[in-house]
């Protein structure tokens, strides 16, 4: 079982105040990154930070990168609690993949348009109609959704996992509808239903969007998140020969990371939410990465503030959990996407 914890003193903890778009009043200054490392240490907690959190979260993380190969690295350290500096789904599969392990979120409030965008009730209708069809969730799901389907997928895999599965069974596919657009297109498949999902950051980031920068930059290399709106406008591009082929890449966030390491020309445009340009940056300083859409910044993610950080380790409050049965089926979806050999460490 999870430890509860108890309270734990810091001289920073009376500076934090509640604001009406989460926790405010401490500065991410030497002071802060000091005292939370204390606290990190006193709880034996591994700090976990979303590719999209703030800069200043991001460089105090033990690791940063995708949420479900950050839950898979959590699981394998000796830590007693996982501070999932994110969304709430992240929090949840922390939890299914370290049941053991106290799992904090700095903010309970966090959550995700796209998660939110099915329900379980809603994913128990859809597969009561199309009784032999087979279930793919994105990673971006609820704890509830993993446990109603069949195996679940990332960005990066979901094309492989759909692969996977047997020809003549239809899929529903969810909650994304940009990702599954990509995947139909990609495997060819026809018998393929997809729910009309979207995050609302990534939905944002349009086609006139990327036509602009484009030609701001007509020599740019583009890495396009699979969830944004103009995925079909850069096949689109690609395909009346307005940018090089070569140059569109749809990638998931650690790809694009994996990407920027071989990363060539001097510009490169990047489709996903703007936290994402922290990591590209650090990883290929002498590359500019410009955002397609500047604006695309997600309000839930900058909801974990130095202040939350700060509070969360001190207070040991907004602990997430799944019940039991609910994560062993969660689990195993995953598990299954495992097992296909195409793990995928991320959205």
């Amino acid at each position: 079982m999870a430890q509860k914890l108890s309270p734990l003193a810091s001289p920073l903890l009376d500076k934090v105040t509640e604001g009406p778009t989460g926790w405010t009043g401490v500065e991410a200054d030497e002071e802060w990154a000091a005292e939370v490392r204390r606290l990190a240490a006193e709880r034996n907690a591994v700090i976990l930070a979303h590719n999209y959190q703030l800069p200043e979260i991001q460089d105090i993380a033990h690791f940063t990168g995708d949420s479900l190969g950050l839950s898979r690295i959590a699981a394998d350290t000796d830590a007693d609690v996982i501070i999932f500096c994110g969304v709430h789904f992240m929090a949840e599969s922390a939890k299914i993949l370290s049941p053991e392990k106290t799992v904090i979120i700095p903010d309970e409030r966090a959550g995700c348009s796209l998660a939110d965008s099915i329900t379980a009730e809603q994913l128990a209708e859809w597969k009561a109609e199309h009784p032999d069809a087979l279930v793919v969730s994105y990673v971006n799901t609820t704890a509830d959704v993993k446990a109603l389907t069949d195996v679940c997928c990332t960005s990066s895999n979901a094309v492989d996992i759909v692969k996977s599965l047997p020809a003549d069974r239809e899929i529903l596919f969810n909650p994304d509808q940009f990702l599954g657009a990509h995947v139909k297109r990609e495997t060819g498949r026809d018998n393929i239903r997809i729910w009309a999902g979207e995050c609302h950051v990534h939905a944002g980031i349009s086609g006139p969007d990327l036509v602009a920068k484009t030609e701001e930059h007509p020599g740019a290399d583009l890495y396009i998140h699979p969830e944004c709106g103009c995925a079909n406008s850069a096949i689109y591009l690609a395909g009346e020969g307005l940018v090089d082929e070569e140059r569109v890449h749809m990638l998931s966030t650690g790809q694009m990371l994996d990407e920027a390491k071989n990363q060539q020309t001097g510009t490169v445009l990047v489709a996903t939410e703007i936290g994402m340009l922290h990591q590209l940056r650090q990883t290929a300083p002498e590359i500019d990465f410009e955002p397609v859409n500047e604006r695309a910044s997600c309000s839930y993610m900058k909801m974990i503030t130095p202040a939350a950080l700060l509070r969360a380790l001190a207070l040991g409050v907004d602990e997430v959990d799944v019940p039991k049965e609910t994560a062993d089926a969660a689990r195993e979806s995953l598990e299954r996407m495992i097992a296909v050999g195409q793990s995928g460490l991320g959205e």
